[in-house]
């Protein structure tokens, strides 16, 4: 893999100022750290602009705590999605650096701790029922250093409620629009905003809902452009793709 020609020269440079030791140098070119159940990718970040997210759903405590500290030797900022309080309470036992936010099921780096951006994505959710969807699209992208502003429960069923925060909403670069449902609320912030917006379909809603499905169809067919659906409950997926876009302005 091709590497960042400053990052080979300060390296180096560590080394030959015994700031770093060989050990360390090499630990840092080594292109992931083999935990037998996981590869740990060390070079996302240097590739993609952040580090490798913990997806905890499925993976044990130990393993979770495992695989933070391999990413600590290497990364100033963790993010570990769908982690629930058991395996939560474990890990910030061994790392209580690290914060809990218990209505997204996340742990990661305070955010208090990571600079912001100066421009701001914004994260509308219909219903209060679709909070933990919304938490994790906004402590997703905060947590990338991005600056979220948050308009919960303003679903279609009371529209007035959108209209009263619309010129905020207008300001921002990017919106990621969650709802369960029959998802109406991405087409009709697609209407009245001039940014992409992303829409993130969620399990919320009656039988004929179908877990989802109904509204992910509905999102899909949107008749407003600009509009980009993820899957049903992936807060991470549309705060992530929000933060990369606002990423790229400020970079360029």
């Amino acid at each position: 893999m091709s590497k960042d020609p400053n990052f080979i020269v300060d390296l180096l440079e560590g080394v030959k100022s015994n700031q770093i030791s060989i050990d360390e140098a090499k630990a840092q070119l080594s292109h992931y750290d083999e935990l037998g159940f996981a590869k740990i990718d060390l070079h996302r970040a240097k590739r993609q602009g952040f580090p490798e997210v913990i997806f905890g759903e499925g993976k044990t405590k130990e393993q979770i705590n495992q695989i933070i500290e391999s990413l600590t030797h290497h990364d100033n900022v963790i993010l570990v999605t769908r982690i629930d309080e058991t395996k939560a309470k474990f890990v910030l036992e061994h790392h209580p650096y690290l914060q809990y936010h218990s209505v997204a099921n996340i742990v990661s780096t305070p955010i208090e701790e990571i600079k912001k951006s100066q421009n701001y994505i914004s994260i509308l959710c219909a219903g209060t029922s679709d909070l933990a969807v919304a938490e994790e699209a906004a402590l997703t992208a905060e947590v990338m250093g991005i600056q979220v502003k948050r308009f919960y429960d303003v679903g279609v069923s009371g529209i007035h409620r959108l209209f009263n925060h619309i010129h905020v909403i207008r300001q921002g670069k990017v919106s990621v629009v969650i709802a369960g449902m029959e998802g109406a609320l991405a087409s009709v912030v697609g209407g009245l905003v001039d940014h992409p917006i992303y829409a993130v379909p969620t399990s919320v809603g009656y039988g004929a809902n179908l877990d989802g499905v109904t509204t992910l169809l509905s999102m899909i067919n949107a008749c407003a452009p600009g509009t980009s659906v993820l899957n049903i409950d992936n807060g991470f997926g549309g705060g992530y793709n929000a933060g990369m876009i606002v990423k790229m302005i400020e970079n360029n």
